[in-house]
């Protein structure tokens, strides 16, 4: 008789191309078993989606859902609706996964009874294969035991940590009970989403052997260089993610300890919109993205969460920066 999956492996396909085989090929050599797989085709062009079904059709335990081209949000939750293991994970289709990875994080749920647990990974540089460690083992090393939000800002002071589901597995039931889903359209939608999840996860233990290879190269969306009005919509999803971030640490602040490291994190996060603004050469894209800062008062919320002698420093730089060319634009 099958046993009902323990872990529910959920994949985002659009588009994964030559990265799809290998990538498969990793996630079925994976030495833990006891799991189900859930591919969301989310309207592929270029034959991922007939090649998900070709794998569902000689697998048992993986089904695909096809739907219209929607985000890879939608595609998630889409997966977490039909999951059925007791903690859920969330690779990428174009990345390549350890064997012993699921092995190595369901035992340590299930010795500790954790709410997540999560582990390292490789840069891997798709063209060169040069690799690096995600987080440098110097800096972090592998946990005991520790709360949600103890675990996030200790990954955080390290200033490597990526807030990325791909790095773990997740209990479901209380992704269920806190009602966690991935905000449609926004880009980056791993920072808030991990962000709640830690901050109502009471036992979390980290990993740091690195059990995941993270391809870097150019035809992934969160590598593709971005001008003109491109750049202004995508730091509009920073924009986003800093009010969220801003809000989420005002909801939980009776709740949990609101580490320095969580207001650090705003600011670092909005500081990347100012360095996108000084990098954009087109001038009518640069007064734009000016224009959004200033209205979704972006500055106000830097400062109120800058921390640290170092991110002052930088924010009282980009504070006369911003004002200076805020203002010669309005001139102009």
């Amino acid at each position: 008789m099958q046993l009902p999956p323990l872990l529910t492996v959920i994949v985002p396909l659009y588009n994964a191309g030559r990265f799809f085989k290998p990538f498969m090929e990793s996630l079925l050599a994976q030495t833990f078993q006891q799991l189900e797989i859930i591919i969301v085709n989310d309207g592929s062009t270029d034959g991922s989606g007939e090649s998900a079904d070709e794998y569902a059709a000689r697998v048992a335990h993986i089904s695909v859902i096809h739907q219209a081209n929607s985000g890879v949000s939608r595609a998630r939750n889409a997966g977490l609706r039909e999951a059925r293991g007791q903690y859920v994970t969330f690779p990428d289709a174009d990345d390549i996964l350890e064997p012993q990875m699921y092995q190595t994080l369901m035992e340590m749920v299930l010795a500790d009874g954790l709410d997540a647990a999560q582990c390292n990974a490789l840069r891997i540089n798709a063209h060169n294969d040069h690799s690096s460690p995600l987080i440098p083992f110097d800096r972090l090393q592998s946990t005991s035991v520790m709360s949600g939000a103890d675990w996030l800002n200790q990954a955080l002071k390290t200033r490597r940590y990526l807030h990325v589901v791909w790095l773990g597995v997740y209990r479901l039931s209380l992704i269920h009970e806190c009602r966690l889903r991935f905000i449609p359209g926004l880009h980056h939608q791993d920072i808030p989403w991990t962000t709640e999840f830690m901050f109502n996860a009471r036992r979390v233990r980290y990993s740091d052997a690195p059990l995941y290879r993270y391809r870097i190269h150019t035809e992934s969306i969160s590598h593709r260089r971005r001008q003109g009005r491109q750049n202004v919509r995508y730091q509009r999803h920073y924009l986003r993610i800093c009010a969220l971030l801003d809000d989420m640490n005002r909801r939980y602040q009776h709740r949990i300890p609101v580490y320095r490291s969580f207001h650090a994190q705003i600011t670092r996060e909005a500081l990347s919109v100012c360095h996108a603004i000084r990098r954009e050469t087109d001038a009518e894209a640069r007064r734009t993205m000016i224009h959004d800062l200033m209205r979704t008062r972006t500055p106000q919320r830097m400062m109120r969460n800058a921390r640290g002698i170092t991110q002052w420093y930088k924010l009282l730089v980009w504070q006369m920066r911003l004002f200076y060319l805020y203002h010669s634009h309005r001139v102009s």
